[in-house]
């Protein structure tokens, strides 16, 4: 099957990772139909490119992504919100929170609404020093959507998530680091050099193992102690039968690097 192509948004691998960059810029990468379709579609190609190994998530210009394109809701019979937000938006937050591979969002400027969840949803989140978070739902009259009043209090914490949902300020990157919605603060010129470092330190390690302990820590917000315990024992059965764990007692014993095939 050929690779898909995109125009509201650049794809691009090396070194085993993908990069999808959101490229509306003169919209702040607010999410129209086009883009929502295409993010969906190229999250679905990572997962199954054998050559990603970890995904980059940013936005072109001086923006991450401003969510919901505001003008499409202007438009002759636009589709019912309730509709939209679980057949446009929730798919794509499900396949970037249950991609195999780890995703890291790099926050290159503002995150507002759904693309702020955007980010919520990813494994890591790196932010520029001009970064910024804004949840305004209610400055329109809305409700959270998107998954941000279920990714948030998981994040920060109940106080800070209803902080951030309930009031309209936005919050500058330095102050998401200090209540730990983002694990990094750099100069915005220096942000994709950070996200790709990371990205070549996850590369390095098994897929396998790192697959399965993203279901080990997901599962973990679910449920009790006992059953994330039982949890653990069965993703540990899989990945001690699978050649990742074979090639890195190998690579300890021999005292060389691993080389992860992931299969």
């Amino acid at each position: 099957m050929p690779a898909p192509t995109f125009n509201a948004l650049r794809w691009e691998v090396s070194d085993g990772v993908g990069t999808i960059t959101l490229d509306r810029p003169d919209a702040l990468n607010s999410l129209d139909a086009a883009l929502k379709g295409e993010l969906l579609a190229v999250l679905r190609e990572a997962d199954r490119d054998p050559a990603v190994r970890a995904v980059i998530l940013t936005g072109a210009g001086r923006a991450f992504c401003a969510g919901q394109d505001l003008r499409e809701r202007q438009a002759a019979d636009p589709t019912p919100l309730d509709v939209e937000v679980r057949e446009r938006f929730n798919p794509i937050v499900l396949a970037i929170y249950r991609l195999s591979r780890p995703v890291i969002a790099a926050v290159n400027g503002v995150a507002a609404g759904a693309g702020a969840s955007l980010a919520f949803a990813c494994d890591f989140r790196i932010a520029a020093e001009s970064a910024s978070f804004v949840l305004a739902f209610a400055r329109i009259g809305l409700a959270p959507d998107s998954g941000a009043s279920w990714f948030l209090p998981r994040l920060v914490g109940a106080a800070h998530a209803a902080e951030m949902l309930l009031l309209p300020d936005p919050m500058p990157a330095v102050e998401a680091l200090r209540i730990g919605l983002v694990s990094q603060v750099v100069k915005d010129e220096a942000l994709m050099d950070h996200a790709r470092t990371l990205g070549a330190k996850l590369v390095a390690g098994s897929p396998t193992a790192l697959a399965l302990t993203k279901r080990a820590l997901q599962r973990s917000q679910e449920v009790g102690l006992a059953e994330a315990l039982d949890h653990e024992a069965s993703l540990q059965g899989i990945a001690g039968r699978g050649p990742d764990h074979a090639e890195g007692i190998a690579a300890f014993v021999a005292k060389r690097p691993p080389r992860f095939g992931g299969e």
